[in-house]
């Protein structure tokens, strides 16, 4: 079994490695800052060399490549199987990685302990953790021991149970200001950046007027300072109704599904492999081995 080689990168690319530092800058020049989800070398590597920023590798691999329910259930030896694979097609891109549930809530040594596993074994470049306020010091230890963070407030998945659903935050007063309070406590914490999800666009607007620290929005409107979605949502690789704030680019789902019966039909109608996808015998060989074969049938005879 082989694959075909994709090919080689651009031999022009000059595009500087987008760092963690440097995303504050990108903030101050007010420009855009791209972010995709990867989840495997293929497709980090195209989306690398389409120039996007930052690739996350999101706990959404649960749904859109594991098959789970939601993002619950993924286990951090899951988690860096695939950073690890996107680590291998990532060049300019920032890498992120995902702490799974569990792998940061219990204790602040385990949140550290887990977060060095990312760096050492995953090669992700920033760990990016669910919550405000109540997470600020564990983000503190973990920015301590030199490892840049992306906090993320609003609609955060791994609190579905206690959301009861996946609901949009901040629809009340009360609501509003403790998103503001849990963003401000993350842009003091010393975050690189904060996802927010989930938000009405009004409500992102504050938040990314107050603080310092670059805002990545999913589903919180134009005004944040950079936008991230799913890779499978864009393709329409996900087999679900998409999120009200998805907009499909492409359908992978149907080349593939064409792809794949085109080729059982092949098969079954004898018209795959043909003869210019078979390999042959050298003539010096296929002669001695015509020869041989005469021979056997004479002796039949």
């Amino acid at each position: 079994m082989s694959l075909t080689p994709i090919g080689g990168r651009p031999q022009d690319d000059l595009r500087q490695k987008v760092t963690a530092a440097s995303l504050r800058e990108r903030k101050l020049r007010h420009e855009p800052i791209t972010c995709l989800t990867a989840y495997d070398y293929p497709s980090a590597r195209l989306i690398d060399e389409a120039g996007i920023d930052m690739v996350l590798v999101g706990d959404s691999l649960a749904q859109a490549i594991l098959g789970y329910e939601n993002t619950l259930s993924v286990t951090m030896d899951e988690m860096l199987h695939h950073v690890k694979a996107v680590r291998r097609g990532v060049k300019h891109a920032l890498l992120l990685a995902d702490m799974p549930y569990g792998s940061y809530q219990a204790d602040a040594n385990e949140a550290l302990r887990n977060a060095i596993r990312f760096v050492k074994e995953g090669g992700a470049e920033v760990v990016k953790i669910e919550g405000g306020e109540k997470r600020a010091e564990v983000i503190r230890r973990i920015i301590d021991a030199e490892i840049p963070v992306c906090g993320h407030i609003g609609l955060t998945p791994q609190s579905v149970n206690t959301m009861g659903g996946y609901k949009v935050q901040g629809k009340s007063l009360t609501d509003i200001e403790q998103l503001m309070r849990d963003a401000v406590a993350l842009d003091r914490a010393g975050v690189c950046c904060i996802v927010l999800e989930g938000i009405p666009r009004e409500v992102a607007a504050m938040i990314t007027s107050e603080v310092a620290t670059p805002t990545i929005g999913i589903g919180a409107g134009p005004e944040c300072d950079g936008q991230v979605l799913v890779f499978h949502d864009i393709l329409n690789l996900t087999f679900a109704l998409p999120a009200k704030f998805v907009r499909r680019y492409g359908d992978a789902a149907e080349l593939i599904r064409n792809a794949v019966e085109a080729f059982r039909s092949d098969v079954k109608s004898l018209q795959y492999p043909g003869d210019a996808e078979s390999y042959h015998l050298p003539k010096e060989t296929k002669v001695g081995l015509d020869a041989v074969l005469a021979r056997k049938l004479a002796m039949r005879r």
